[in-house]
């Protein structure tokens, strides 16, 4: 009887390969950069733990696959947040604990649904142009969300409290344009990351060893940054190719 589970792994390895194979020359360039430097940052700091690193590395790896319009970017960020609400957890930046596995992780496990149910090519999902009702909805779950958010954080005492509902706005409005395919997301999470560069600085001032996050989240915003500019190419080819 075959073993059904090495087959499986040995397909998802093919396809991961595949999605690497498709990068341009400037996309795996990025990519590389974006790990040397978070991986030269956590070699700087002396003493960051491993999690803290494997979270940044994961969470780049990511971003690169998404900005290219990928399904592997989605099932990296699925093990991003995991690992980000760990390392979160040990801070107490409980509300991005909270934001990532309760709100994150369902939105990234739904958007592989949605990707996988439009694509555009094999490596490519198809790109939605979205109304002004739709724009209206997000607004309002945004509000709604973070006002719940906000009373849960304080009432479990939440470091930074502010610039963490702050974070849990920017990250809920980014996965909701992710899983409904908008270039969007890249700017709402842009938006985010300097949320998050700033709380990292904070948590950095009390522990050098989260100075790692720093630069993570620095190089999230520059692959986010292409991540739009990709996307609205690939609007563009894919209106002008019907």
């Amino acid at each position: 009887m075959p073993d059904v589970t090495n087959f499986a792994k040995e397909e998802n390895m093919k396809t991961f390969v595949s999605s690497i194979k498709n990068l341009t020359k400037f996309e795996r360039t990025l990519w590389i950069i974006s790990i040397v430097a978070v991986a030269a940052s956590y070699l700087l700091a002396g003493q960051g733990d491993y999690l803290t690193l494997a979270s940044s590395v994961v969470g780049v790896s990511a971003l690169i696959f998404m900005a290219k319009g990928d399904v592997t970017g989605q099932y990296i960020t699925v093990a991003f947040c995991i690992l980000y609400a760990l390392v979160s957890f040990q801070f107490r930046y409980y509300g991005e604990m909270i934001t990532f596995l309760c709100m994150a992780l369902p939105i990234a496990i739904a958007s592989i649904v949605t990707w996988l149910r439009n694509p555009y090519a094999e490596k490519e999902v198809k790109v939605q142009v979205l109304k002004k009702r739709g724009f209206l909805w997000i607004g309002i779950c945004t509000v709604l969300v973070t006002i719940a958010l906000f009373f849960v954080l304080r009432a479990t005492n939440t470091t930074n409290l502010t610039i963490s509902t702050i974070s849990v706005a920017t990250s809920f409005l980014a996965a909701c344009f992710l899983m409904l395919r908008s270039p969007y997301y890249a700017v709402a999470y842009g938006c985010n990351d300097i949320v998050l560069i700033i709380m990292w600085i904070m948590a950095s001032m009390e522990d050098i060893s989260y100075a790692p996050m720093i630069v993570c989240f620095v190089m999230f915003l520059f692959n986010d940054m292409y991540g739009f500019y990709n996307w609205r190419r690939m609007q563009r080819r894919q209106k002008e190719n019907g």
